[in-house]
């Protein structure tokens, strides 16, 4: 249920909506200076007019063919955060780097600690960090597709750093070297057993816990990156965690399952969100006042930044997993001008063509 705080803000933000159009792009700027930035990746920040003595920094991290400004103008992370005081940073990958703007999360020279594109990652999270007093109790990462498997890598490789992680249609660390692995790995062929999942991530940072909280976010109707990807992330956090598999706890709703497991102090430590009609993409909902739906931005009635939000206590609200109610059999299907997984122009089309351009795919 809906807290009735939650409601009228909800309300109030829709009525003020239809009279004042919201602005297209929420303003990003330039974070420059950040450091050695090995990994030659660029960052977007950004800071909003009012902020908490300490603040929250979300770090957040686009898929392929987007840009740090499509990315937060469709899930909202800006606009949320000018109405809550948080910092969201928005590390972006560059078109020399790859053609279309993929983080490279199978190269092993940028996904190791202490090098390449989790190095810069590390770099700009630090520099936000003391130029505006971050709470660095309260950093969380979050993304989508190749974002989410490079949120993975740094939850992995950084696991200090961060006190949760969100993974949208990602896909677990350290189990692709090359390009052809990297495909066969998204497509479900070849993924480790669970104790080498586990030792996989042991084995990337010295870290002994705590352990960042995980949430991971999948579409049943995702042909890009399959779910059993999805559950392969949830796996591989298990170990650390000293989770039991077994020991979940199982929630329902309308067109969508959340999945928990506690750690031994009774908190949910990995949880897994499946959503029965969503194809490859991050979920909003668009009648929210933050989402837009475009390219893999899709409208589920189920907002992923708003949970992420709520869970990392940045809103202050008990509401989680309420959907609106459904209008049409199919909301999460992508619209008309999203490609759709099996057409010629294809995110893996994409993919394959950038990897191709870079000589890492005959």
């Amino acid at each position: 249920m809906r807290s009735m705080s939650d409601t009228l803000a909800r309300l109030a933000r829709l009525q003020a909506l239809q009279h004042e159009p919201a602005p297209s792009n929420a303003p990003l700027v330039e974070l420059d200076g950040f450091g050695s930035n090995p990994g030659r990746l660029q960052a977007r920040l950004h800071v909003p007019q009012t902020v908490a003595k300490h603040p929250a920094l979300v770090v957040v991290l686009h898929g392929c063919t987007q840009t740090a400004a499509t990315y937060d103008d469709g899930t909202g992370w800006s606009r949320l955060a000018d109405d809550h005081g948080f910092v969201v940073l928005y590390p972006q990958q560059t078109r020399q780097n790859n053609p279309h703007t993929c983080f490279n999360w199978f190269v092993p020279g940028n996904i190791r600690r202490g090098a390449g594109e989790a190095l810069s990652i590390r770099q700009m999270i630090d520099a936000v960090v003391k130029r505006h007093a971050i709470d660095e109790t309260r950093i969380f990462i979050t993304g989508l597709s190749a974002g989410g498997a490079m949120a993975n890598v740094m939850l992995a490789t950084y696991p200090e750093v961060f006190a949760a992680g969100a993974i949208i249609a990602g896909l677990p660390y350290g189990i692709a070297g090359t390009a052809s692995e990297a495909f066969d790995r998204m497509r479900g062929h070849g993924l480790p057993d669970a104790a080498r999942l586990q030792a996989i991530l042991r084995a990337a940072s010295s870290h002994q816990g705590p352990w960042p909280r995980i949430s991971v976010w999948q579409g049943a109707r995702d042909t890009t990156v399959v779910p059993a990807n999805a559950d392969a992330i949830v796996t591989q956090w298990q170990g650390v965690h000293s989770i039991d598999g077994a020991m979940a706890r199982h929630e329902a709703g309308d067109g969508y399952t959340v999945t928990s497991w506690m750690d031994a102090k009774g908190h949910v430590a990995v949880e897994h969100v499946a959503l029965a009609d969503l194809a490859h993409g991050t979920p909003i909902d668009a009648a929210d006042g933050y989402g837009k739906s475009g390219p893999y931005i899709l409208d589920a009635r189920l907002s992923s930044t708003m949970q992420m939000a709520r869970a990392w206590g940045l809103i202050p609200s008990n509401e989680r997993y309420g959907l609106r109610p459904r209008r049409t059999a199919s909301l999460a299907k992508e619209p008309d001008n999203v490609h759709k997984d099996d057409g010629p122009k294809s995110i893996q089309h994409v993919i394959e063509s950038a990897l191709r351009s870079a000589g890492l795919m005959k």
